[in-house]
């Protein structure tokens, strides 16, 4: 599980040009954000994706509750969600739900969680383009984020690491 920001403000990525010509991407920079909170199952290809317009401790709880409900978590179903250090992730005001095990990956190991191998997937909707307003970026990302949740080979293909439990 991570948290990925996504904005008005525009995501480059190289194109290929003629030699010798620069090529263009017209954007209008300007800095409202949203928040894609994706959880992943690497072994299945598995997601969920979550839109929302901030993030902090309050909301995380808000997200880890509502997943565990919909996973069924408590009782005899636990689930293990593996975080990075964020803030947010480790603040005593994070409410853990019943079932729910949080495992924490070491500090400064971005390369380590399998679920930051997806969002250049999710930016690929607003990459080397403009978006015009929040409400056709969040569209725009909505329904990335509802395409990329029917993919579970793509998604299992860029997460599921070799040394992961169930990898290659």
């Amino acid at each position: 599980m991570d948290e990925h920001r996504l904005g008005l403000k525009p995501v480059y990525r190289r194109v290929w040009a003629p030699r010798g010509r620069t090529p263009l991407a017209w954007v209008r920079p300007r800095y409202r954000w949203l928040y894609v909170y994706g959880f992943v199952r690497p072994s299945t290809g598995e997601s969920e994706f979550w839109l929302l317009p901030t993030v902090n401790a309050a909301v995380f709880s808000e997200v880890l509750r509502q997943f565990a409900r919909l996973r069924g978590s408590g009782g005899r179903k636990g689930l293990l969600v593996v975080l990075d250090r964020a803030g947010w992730h480790v603040s005593r005001r994070v409410e853990v739900p019943e079932g729910v095990g949080l495992v924490f990956l070491p500090p400064y190991s971005p390369e380590l969680q399998p679920v930051e191998r997806v969002w250049p997937l999710v930016d690929g909707v607003v990459a080397n383009g403009r978006v015009d307003s929040e409400e056709e970026l969040w569209e725009r990302v909505e329904a990335r984020c509802a395409y990329l949740q029917t993919q579970l080979e793509l998604i299992r293909s860029h997460t599921l690491f070799h040394w992961w439990p169930g990898g290659c």
